[in-house]
């Protein structure tokens, strides 16, 4: 088995809540399942490209080696590397994306990094101008773990958390069904709220992934 974990902060692992919970849900499921094959992507540290419609030869489809041949060096190697996220994303068996709540959603590198897996052909196939899922041919489970400084009441979660609903939109749109959330909620103004709010999230971890994982 393979697992993704996909950071979303500028802030170091120690400052930010959303990556040291997400530290520990991948910790807890390598010691669930020693032999799991663990590959980091941090979307503030690592490249993500600015997509730019001369990638793309139709909906969601990289261009062919032919046009790809006529563009710059430069944006040659951002079509590479496009290819090599999508790549790495499609052989995943288990995601783990962790990632504040900014403004009701995420921060913006996030959405550049789905559109850059989201592929025909790849993670996903239009047939009759319809979408087919290409990632229901196995099991995948996708863990989202969201931090955020207050605690929104259940009711108006799905209003104001826009940004966790439509990556589980998308995820299940490429065929990731399972789809769950661990939420950092609370982080407050202050260090002792901050620590707080981890420590009631990580109580939940072991819990949580012998649910999934047994």
């Amino acid at each position: 088995m393979k697992l993704l974990y996909i950071t979303a902060n500028s802030k170091e692992e120690h400052q930010s809540s959303s990556k040291t919970v997400g530290r520990r849900v991948v910790n807890a499921i390598k010691a669930k399942i020693p032999d799991i094959q663990v590959e980091e992507l941090d979307l503030y540290k690592d490249h993500i490209p600015h997509l730019k419609g001369c990638y793309f030869q139709g909906r969601s489809a990289v261009v062919n080696e032919q046009a790809k041949s006529q563009l710059t060096p430069e944006e040659q190697k951002e079509i590479d590397t496009i290819n090599k996220l999508c790549d790495q994303f499609r052989d995943a068996d288990v995601y783990v994306l962790a990632a504040p709540m900014w403004n009701m959603s995420f921060p913006p590198v996030v959405k550049e990094y789905i559109d850059c897996i989201v592929q025909s052909g790849k993670t996903v196939e239009f047939k009759d101008n319809k979408p087919h899922v290409m990632l229901g041919n196995k099991r995948r489970v996708f863990i989202y773990v969201q931090s955020s400084g207050g605690s929104l009441p259940w009711i108006v979660k799905p209003v104001l958390n826009k940004g966790m609903k439509y990556v589980e939109d998308i995820m299940k749109f490429l065929g990731i069904d399972i789809f769950e959330e661990i939420l950092v909620d609370g982080t407050g103004t202050t260090e002792e709220e901050r620590q707080s709010a981890i420590l009631k999230a990580t109580k939940k971890i072991d819990s949580f992934v012998d649910k999934l994982f047994d």
